[in-house]
């Protein structure tokens, strides 16, 4: 009964979002705070932008709300990530484009760029590698120019300047991973949203769940992960702000447990920014917060990203 009820639910919303008598109101709706920043930067005062999934919450388990849907209806633009980052957001998005109504998935049909795989899906976590993060800043520039040529030298200005500070806090991010002892540069979180970042940085990354926080990691995944991290004598762990650290902190007890102490190395922003006001409520302020977080707490020495 509860299926079916989330399934009138679902197709509820999805009726109201195609109606073809809703008007536009000038604005661009996200769901994550990452894309909602940079677009900010991109747009200056030529639109509003509203972000719908609030700082904290978990994208890949929210669900959609009326009140948001709302928002989506009457929104120029939808910038979301795709790659079933958003679950059951994106798809009543996925239905809004095939409507013909503006939509960017903003992750996806990305040039020169290869996604990861995990658990047989595209790694949705794209935000973690900088200059990914740089190309995404172009499509979404690429989607204001053509729905609002008038502002379009505009949106290609901003972006140029945006693009110039990525790639300098790309520089930071490399030379820091780089500082940190070549046998400790393992990260280990509660679910496995880093990839991007290892690959590009040259860290090991594993996580206590899979890509999704929805997933659950079976007694042997525990295990072998302790066993890891006892034989490679890793000093730290870091629990994510919006993912519940209990698994982290089993993992700790069981390392304890076999002798090798293990502690918590910060909390790291995975799958949202930090709250609005703050430096790490900004795409570039969450990405140096991690990057000096995880570099200092594994024996490496960073002192924060510069503008």
């Amino acid at each position: 009964m509860k299926r079916i009820t989330s399934l009138l639910a679902l197709l509820s919303l999805l009726a109201g979002c195609t109606s073809k008598e809703t008007k536009t109101d000038g604005t661009i709706v996200t769901t994550i705070g990452m894309i909602a920043d940079i677009t900010r930067q991109i747009v200056g005062d030529k639109k509003e932008v509203v972000n719908l999934i609030p700082e904290g919450l978990d994208p890949h388990t929210h669900s959609p709300t009326k009140s948001e849907m709302d928002k989506v209806k009457q929104a120029d633009l939808v910038l979301y990530n795709g790659l079933h980052l958003e679950a059951k957001f994106g798809q009543i998005l996925e239905a809004r484009a095939k409507q013909g109504l503006q939509t960017l998935a903003v992750a996806e049909n990305l040039a020169d760029v290869e996604l990861l795989q995990a658990e047989g899906e595209n790694d949705p976590h794209v935000w973690n590698d900088v200059l990914i993060w740089s190309k995404v800043a172009e499509n979404i520039t690429n989607k204001l120019a053509e729905i609002d040529p008038d502002n379009a030298d505009h949106y290609r200005t901003n972006l140029k300047t945006l693009q110039n500070k990525l790639s300098k806090l790309n520089d930071y991010a490399i030379e820091s991973i780089a500082s940190i002892p070549q046998d400790k540069r393992v990260l280990v979180t509660a679910h496995d949203a880093f990839s991007y970042m290892a690959r590009s940085y040259g860290l090991t990354v594993r996580g206590v769940q899979g890509i999704s926080t929805d997933a659950e990691a079976s007694p042997r995944d525990r295990k072998d992960l302790v066993e890891f991290l006892v034989e490679k004598q890793i000093p730290a762990v870091f629990v994510e702000t919006s993912v519940n650290d209990k698994s982290i902190r089993s993992v700790i007890e069981s390392c304890a447990a076999q002798n090798h102490q293990v502690t918590i190395g910060g909390k790291l922003y995975s799958d949202c920014m930090g709250e609005k006001g703050t430096p790490e409520g900004t795409y570039i302020g969450m990405i140096n917060h991690n990057i000096t977080t995880i570099t200092n707490a594994l024996g490496g020495q960073a002192e924060g990203f510069k503008e």
